[in-house]
């Protein structure tokens, strides 16, 4: 894995899902507190913001009137029920974890759905950054993180997901979701065996 055709995406990383006030938070609360995703992705970037690995965050936005949603279903619908991610709110304003590494990540803006490849030029992007292999992060496991990663895999890119940076709406799910779904297109390890094979590992 070479660091410099490397791209980390990172996925839902908004307040209005990892923040204790966020609207969403409860939908991944006791996923994110079992594999510490918070503090596992701030060890990762801690590493990774000195390497030539390209770092992208990709935010979900909505205006106040949800007009990017026509009659959305499932989870698209609760967002807008509950009013989650109105573009200018803290609740979709990246978490304060991530602040220090913020002239490092590169946004991406456009994203609307599941999946980040969509209405946004992520795919333009790490084609110009000659990027071969992706590594995902964050949320929701079943949803955006999969949705993302196949995405990804149909496009050509090698991809990698992160178990420990991941979250779920469940720990059943996360469980499921890396033992039995993500390894059929996708190498599944800990945000530790990815600095391993970077050659980045030191003592947590």
């Amino acid at each position: 894995m070479e660091m410099s055709k490397t791209a980390l995406i990172l996925i839902g990383y908004q307040n209005d899902y990892f923040s204790i006030n966020g609207i969403l938070y409860a939908v991944i609360e006791e996923s994110s507190k079992v594999t510490n995703v918070i503090s596992n992705t701030v060890h990762l970037l801690e590493h990774l913001v000195y390497t030539p690995t390209l770092i992208v965050t990709t935010p979900i936005f909505f205006t106040p009137n949800y007009e990017e949603l026509i009659e959305p279903v499932g989870i698209l619908k609760t967002i807008k029920e509950a009013k989650a991610f109105q573009i200018g709110t803290p609740g979709s304003e990246t978490i304060a974890a991530l602040r220090p590494f913020q002239d490092r990540i590169l946004e991406v803006p456009g994203k609307r759905g599941f999946n980040a490849f969509i209405n946004t030029n992520l795919d333009g992007i790490l084609k110009q950054h000659g990027i071969t292999h992706v590594v995902i992060a964050g949320a929701v496991t079943s949803i955006c993180i999969d949705s993302t990663g196949r995405s990804a895999h149909e496009k050509g890119y090698h991809v990698t997901i992160l178990s420990d940076c991941t979250s779920a709406r469940t720990v059943f799910e996360q469980d499921f979701y890396c033992s039995n779904i993500f390894g059929l297109y996708a190498d599944v390890m800990s945000h530790t065996e990815l600095l391993s094979r970077l050659e980045l590992t030191v003592p947590i």
